[in-house]
C-alpha cells in the first residue's frame, strides 16, 4: 500500500487494469485505456480543456447531463446546445453544423433513464462522448459507436472513487493531442495528453489511491472469467427487472420512467402514490440495515431508487422486494 505508483508492483497493477477493461469492453482496434486523478467532475472539466474544440452538443434529462453541459460553458467555447427533457423522460442528440463534440450520459444516474450507445451521422470530425459512470460495466454496448466511454470505478466496477478511467478512439487520441499541441491554456491536472502519456507508462499524474486500483481490477478480473460485459449485463438486467416486474404489478407502485425501452438496468426508479410516505419507508429500510433506497436528493420525488449493478446478487434483489412489501403491509 505505501509503494511509489511509479515502481513495478503499482505500474504492474494499472497495466492489468488497462489491459483487462479492453478486454472487458471487447475494445476495437487503436482504442486505449487513460486513466487520472479524480473523479468524473473532473473529467468533464479535461474534457472541456483538451477534447472540445468550439461547441458542444449536450443530451439533458437528469444532474448528471445538466452537470456536464455546465463544464462545457466556458469563456474559450461557444455556448453549447442543450438538448433537454423532463427527468423520467428521454430526448435524442441530432446533427448539428458546428459542433465538434457530442456528449451525453449512458445512464442518467439521478433519474434511471438509458441511453443508446451511438454515432450521430453529423460532421465525420464530431467527436462522441459517453458519460458512464453509472452504467460503466453493466449495460453492454458496441465501443465502436463512441469515441470516449469515461467512468469513475465506484459502481458497477465495486471500487472507489477519485480516479477516472476512458477508452479513447484513435480519434479522440488524435484530439487530444491536436489541442495540446495548440496555444490554448490547460492546466496539467486537467491535460488528457498528460494523462495519456502518463497512462501509457501504467502511471498517473499523481499518486492515486492503490487500495482503489486493487478493488478495480479484482473486480475486472472476476467479470472477465465470469463471462466479460455481455455476462454482467444479463444479470443487471434480471435484478432490475425483478423491480420493475414487482412495481408494474403493485397498485400503489410504478416505473418512475415509463417508457420500457428508457428504463435503466443499473439504477431502477419507483415512484409510490401519496399513500405511501417512501421517505418513511425508506428510513425503515434503513433502521434495518437494508441502504442505500433513498431517491436523488434534488429530484424531489415519493420515491426509492434502487441500484442493481453487477455485484449484487439478484437473490439480493429478491429479498429486497420481499422487505419493501412487508414493511407496506405494515405501514398502511
Amino acid at each position: 500500500m505505501g509503494t511509489s505508483h511509479r515502481q513495478a508492483p503499482i505500474k504492474d497493477l494499472v497495466g492489468e487494469i488497462r489491459s483487462g477493461l479492453l478486454e472487458f469492453f471487447r475494445a476495437p482496434e487503436g482504442y486505449e485505456v487513460i486513466l487520472g486523478n479524480g473523479g468524473s467532475t473532473a473529467f468533464w472539466d479535461a474534457a472541456a480543456f483538451s477534447l472540445a474544440l468550439r461547441k458542444a452538443q449536450a443530451l439533458v434529462h437528469g444532474e448528471f447531463g445538466s452537470k456536464f453541459a455546465n463544464a462545457l460553458t466556458t469563456p474559450w467555447l461557444e455556448a453549447p446546445t442543450i438538448v433537454k427533457a423532463e427527468p423520467g423522460s428521454r430526448a435524442e442528440l441530432y446533427p448539428e453544423v458546428g459542433v465538434d463534440l457530442y456528449v451525453y450520459p449512458h445512464n442518467e444516474t439521478s433519474t434511471g433513464v438509458i441511453a443508446p450507445v451511438k454515432r450521430i451521422n453529423g460532421d465525420a470530425d464530431a467527436l462522441m462522448l459517453t458519460d458512464a459512470t453509472s452504467a460503466a460495466g453493466g449495460v453492454d454496448f458496441d465501443l465502436s459507436q463512441t469515441d470516449v466511454y469515461y467512468f469513475a470505478p465506484q459502481k458497477n466496477f465495486a471500487s472507489d472513487g477519485g480516479l477516472w478511467l476512458a477508452l479513447v478512439s484513435p480519434k479522440a487520441i488524435e484530439r487530444i493531442e491536436a489541442v495540446a499541441a495548440s496555444d490554448r491554456y490547460i492546466p496539467e491536472f486537467l491535460s488528457l495528453k498528460v494523462a495519456l502519456d502518463n497512462s501509457r507508462l501504467n502511471q498517473t499524474l499523481n499518486t492515486p489511491a492503490i487500495a482503489t486500483l486493487f478493488l478495480l481490477n479484482d473486480q475486472i478480473k472476476w467479470l472477465n472469467r465470469n463471462g466479460g460485459l455481455t455476462w454482467a449485463a444479463a444479470r443487471t438486467k434480471e435484478s432490475s427487472d425483478l423491480l420493475y416486474a414487482w412495481a408494474d404489478a403493485h397498485p400503489k407502485a410504478k416505473a418512475f420512467v415509463s417508457n420500457p425501452d428508457h428504463r435503466s438496468q443499473v439504477v431502477v426508479t419507483i415512484d409510490f402514490d401519496d399513500s405511501v410516505d417512501a421517505a418513511k419507508l425508506a428510513k425503515i429500510l434503513r433502521e434495518n440495515n437494508i441502504v442505500d433506497t433513498d431517491p436523488y436528493r434534488k429530484l424531489g420525488r415519493n420515491q426509492l431508487r434502487v441500484a442493481t449493478f453487477v455485484a449484487t446478487e439478484p437473490s439480493d434483489v429478491k429479498a429486497l422486494v420481499k422487505c419493501i412489501e412487508f414493511v407496506l403491509e405494515r405501514m398502511s
